[in-house]
């Protein structure tokens, strides 16, 4: 079998290669490090051109990237929570993703193939944030062509190992695919059981938005907090008019002198309210017990008609009104 994957990567190797990468980087599970690892090391062996390995794999990261950087810029912060209801890491995808580009702005694409997760969210990150084309093509090529020459380079600089792993295979027929996809099969299950064992952990009463919006009417209106990173906030600056971000670093401050019987909303825009659980979680390990996420966060709020404002500039140190 090991010669037959040889010679069927060998004949079809910068189709497999372009194929693997494309349907990859589009987000789909199938890893396309092993490929570019045989492929160099059917390069080391002159079975395939390498530097047509190079090209192909640059052609399907930046088609499938250059994609999802134009659905960012046409769509902006949509994108992203499709993003991360899709995923199945839900939610922290998108936060970590946009807390690396605060930092590294565009070279964020230079390492984002390297990082589990990133590789997907990052190109309609950038582009929701309005990074130019130029720029962005520059930087996920230069990115690109990093992560698939590592790739390549391992396949070449250890052809004889990666020979031996495919003799290891020989005669074991459909059982060595079989078993790969069962491996594959198990990671996806498992990702989806975290995600379900999260969903469950952070399980607690939720506030509906037209609860939400009488009881802001009352003479005693509960504490709006909007817990969204602040990547999100500036793609997408509406808020629930009186909310504050919800900034853990100065937490202590905006809350000094809130009763713990006061009543505290938190809402963010990610599936099944996972920010603002996680928040009321630590909100209630401070003693706060009248703590509750708004079902469907802000898309809910805005789709119900009700007003949006905008989030306010709370010097550090202040304490919101009570």
């Amino acid at each position: 079998m090991a010669h037959q994957i040889v010679a069927l990567i060998a004949e079809y190797g910068l189709l497999l290669v372009f194929l693997n990468v494309l349907v990859e980087q589009a987000g789909l599970p199938l890893p396309a490090v092993p490929t570019l690892v045989v492929a160099g090391a059917l390069a080391a062996a002159g079975k395939l051109p390498l530097w047509g390995v190079l090209l192909v794999a640059l052609a399907g990261c930046l088609l499938s990237d250059f994609a999802w950087y134009a659905a960012g810029r046409r769509y902006g912060a949509g994108v992203m929570r499709t993003l991360c209801r899709i995923s199945l890491s839900p939610d922290s995808c998108v936060k970590q993703s946009e807390l690396r580009f605060q930092r590294w702005r565009g070279a964020v694409l230079l390492v984002a193939k390297f990082v589990p997760g990133l590789s997907t969210v990052a190109p309609p990150l950038v582009g929701a944030w309005g990074l130019a084309p130029r720029l962005f093509l520059l930087f996920d090529a230069l990115g690109s062509l990093l992560w698939a020459g590592v790739a390549v380079a391992l396949g070449y600089a250890f052809s004889g190992e990666v020979e031996r792993v495919l003799a290891a295979f020989e005669g074991t027929g459909a059982l060595a695919l079989q078993l790969l996809g069962a491996m594959l099969a198990l990671y996806i299950l498992f990702k989806w059981w975290q995600r379900r064992r999260l969903l469950v952990a952070l399980r607690m009463a939720r506030i509906e938005v037209d609860e939400l919006a009488q009881a802001l009417r009352s003479a005693r209106p509960p504490l709006v907090f909007d817990v969204r990173a602040a990547g999100s906030r500036e793609l997408d600056d509406r808020a629930i008019p009186g909310a504050l971000a919800f900034d853990p670093p100065a937490l202590d401050a905006v809350l000094a002198g809130v009763p713990h019987e006061r009543e505290l909303v938190l809402y963010c825009n990610c599936p099944n309210e996972v920010s603002a659980a996680r928040a009321a979680q630590l909100l209630m390990a401070q003693g706060y017990r009248r703590v509750r996420p708004l079902r469907g966060g802000l898309q809910a709020w805005v789709a119900a008609g009700h007003l949006v404002g905008r989030l306010p500039a709370l010097p550090r140190g202040a304490t919101p009104a009570l």
